[in-house]
């Protein structure tokens, strides 16, 4: 059988593309290398409970709002979401001192001006900033360079930049662009979902099979063939092959044209481009299964960290094997109780740090990486004991990943967590098209444009719109 559409990868961009043109009345399918879709939305079991491997919380879900009319239209409004502390959303806690993020940009503005009445103008000026429509000036200016143009507080500057976890943050290369697109939509509207992560990804494929579309896991692709100008088929490494007029890859860009063997139009340019872009970090998480009843549910993140300079390199490294930040998560009890079932402990960790294990089989990696995450989990836990007192006694089971994790089950170079670098200073070197050489052959997902759900959706978006382009 023929497909209109053949997507590679089921990460949210690849699901959502799969909808949109599913909408459009083509047939599509999916091939999923691991034996479950979802990529990094996917949540796991462990002893029964349930466990999300990166959906935390999402922003700007209210009308009007830069997510509403997308899942609106992917259907993904419907499902429920239960907004975070209007008062409080994110809790930034710095060297010991608590500062909150409230939503509405004038709430915002309000509640940090109380610590630093002083500063008003320069965070009137920076919510300003996150409204503008720019984009190019956006992409061309360092983010840092700019919030010490406006902000003369250096401590506030960390503030401001303290829910940036979910980001990489390089004083010397992030756009604003980068900066403001993964703190603004946030502070408009912040809301998590009730329930595990997968209930939006089986939300996403019972559309697709609804639009006649397919997810087939299991599906290993090695190799997109090229004849006549065109990608003709996706072979999968058990011998399988699939035929279709148009391909979109949801892999990271430098393992989508490994993928391509042999072709007249990726030159060797192209593919040296591709394969030597810089990625971010990756991230080394800590999940906590808490006993019952034993903390009461936060409807907000906590940021904690030991450093008033957030914008120095906190991500662990060989050369500094220390937690100096963390993201702590709290998803949504969905028992009644009232009380806190898991805890999602965050860090930034840099892959030269798990690097000597990248060789080793998932658990058989020896004692010496398992001591290594024991560390590194009792440092979160001394961070996340500053917000959470007791929380050591509060534990039932404990589970972690680092980079590696990333590496091997979402096939991202590096274990990176958010994909391609991107330097303000070269705008048109790390922000990628969706189109590439191959007329047929389409990219999309966080490595192109930007990262997290909302950057995932937008690009999805674009590339959706070329691939209807050249149909039309």
């Amino acid at each position: 059988m023929k497909y209109d559409v053949i997507i590679i990868g089921s990460g949210l961009g690849g699901l959502e593309c799969a909808i949109t043109l599913g909408r459009q009345g083509r047939r599509v399918l999916v091939l999923e290398r691991q034996f479950q879709p979802g990529g990094c939305l996917q949540s796991y079991k462990r002893k029964g409970c349930c466990l999300d491997t990166g959906l935390h919380y999402v922003g700007g879900l209210d009308e009007g709002q830069p997510l509403h009319d997308a899942f609106k239209e992917l259907g993904l409004l419907d499902l429920p979401w239960q907004r975070l502390d209007p008062n409080g959303f994110d809790e930034i806690t710095i060297m010991g001192k608590t500062y909150r993020f409230a939503q509405g940009y004038e709430n915002f503005v309000n509640e940090l001006a109380k610590d630093f009445p002083e500063e008003r103008e320069g965070l009137e000026k920076y919510v300003e900033m996150l409204q503008t429509t720019d984009e190019l000036w956006l992409q061309q200016t360092n983010a840092y360079d700019y919030l010490c143009s406006i902000i003369h507080n250096k401590l506030l500057i960390s503030i401001i930049s303290g829910a940036s976890i979910k980001m990489e943050l390089r004083k010397k290369t992030l756009p604003l662009f980068t900066f403001a697109h993964g703190n603004g939509s946030f502070i408009e509207s912040s809301w998590r979902l009730k329930g595990e992560g997968n209930v939006m990804i089986n939300h996403m494929l019972e559309e697709i099979k609804a639009l006649g579309g397919e997810v087939i896991c299991n599906a290993d692709v090695t190799e997109l063939k090229e004849e006549d100008g065109k990608i003709t088929k996706a072979i999968c490494r058990d011998g399988r092959e699939f035929e279709g007029d148009i391909f979109i890859s949801d892999a990271h860009p430098s393992v989508t044209v490994n993928l391509v063997k042999e072709s007249k139009l990726i030159k060797k340019i192209f593919r040296m481009r591709m394969t030597t872009l810089k990625n971010t970090c990756g991230m080394f998480t800590l999940q906590l299964k808490l006993k019952p009843e034993a903390l009461p549910y936060f409807n907000h993140n906590k940021f904690v960290y030991d450093t008033d300079d957030v914008w120095a390199n906190i991500a662990v490294e060989p050369e500094q094997p220390k937690v100096k930040g963390v993201l702590i998560s709290c998803p949504v009890p969905t028992d009644g109780t009232g009380f806190a079932n898991v805890i999602d402990i965050l860090t930034p960790m840099k892959w030269e740090f798990i690097e000597p294990w990248a060789n080793k089989t998932p658990g058989k990696r020896g004692e010496d990486y398992v001591e290594m995450k024991n560390n590194i989990s009792n440092q979160c836990l001394d961070l996340a004991e500053q917000v959470i007192p007791g929380l050591r006694g509060m534990i039932d089971h404990s589970y972690t990943s680092t980079p590696l994790t990333y590496y091997t089950y979402n096939n991202s170079p590096y274990g990176s967590a958010y994909g391609v670098r991107k330097d303000y200073s070269n705008v048109l070197g790390t922000i990628l098209s969706p189109k590439t050489p191959i007329p047929n052959l389409f990219l999309t997902g966080q490595s192109l444009m930007l990262h997290g759900l909302h950057g995932v959706t937008m690009t999805a978006k674009f590339t959706c719109e070329e691939v209807l382009k050249i149909e039309s």
